[in-house]
């Protein structure tokens, strides 16, 4: 799953989303920025909403709040995501559980670049 939409993101290096995107674009992923100013990050163009991207997504990686995510994983299942990826501390088990009956894989309080080191 090459394409990541990432929720959140902005040009904020003392964030999370920032330092996480730049791995996921040293492995070879590409990444897409979504938050409400559409910033480019690590030089990719940024969108302030997932139905503007007009490349199909793979994953959408969640660094938003908790109570935040419903609409959005509706969004992802719409565009038809591969897979939604929420990050540590982000927790939404019904939005999950959606996701996988629409047959989406479905990561919930978990780091992709957390994963990648420990490989």
């Amino acid at each position: 799953m090459k394409t990541w939409a990432i929720l959140g993101l902005s040009n904020n290096p003392d964030r999370a989303a920032y330092s996480v995107a730049a791995l996921l674009k040293q492995k070879g992923h590409t990444i897409i920025p979504v938050h409400p100013k559409a910033e480019s990050v690590h030089g990719e163009k940024g969108y302030a909403t997932l139905e503007e991207i007009p490349v199909k997504i793979d994953v959408v990686d969640f660094f938003v709040n908790s109570e935040l995510v419903g609409p959005h994983v509706d969004v992802a299942i719409a565009l038809g995501a591969k897979a939604i990826w929420l990050q540590l501390g982000v927790i939404d088990q019904d939005s999950v559980q959606r996701a996988e009956a629409a047959g989406l894989i479905a990561i919930m309080d978990r780091c992709p670049a957390i994963e990648y080191r420990a490989k």
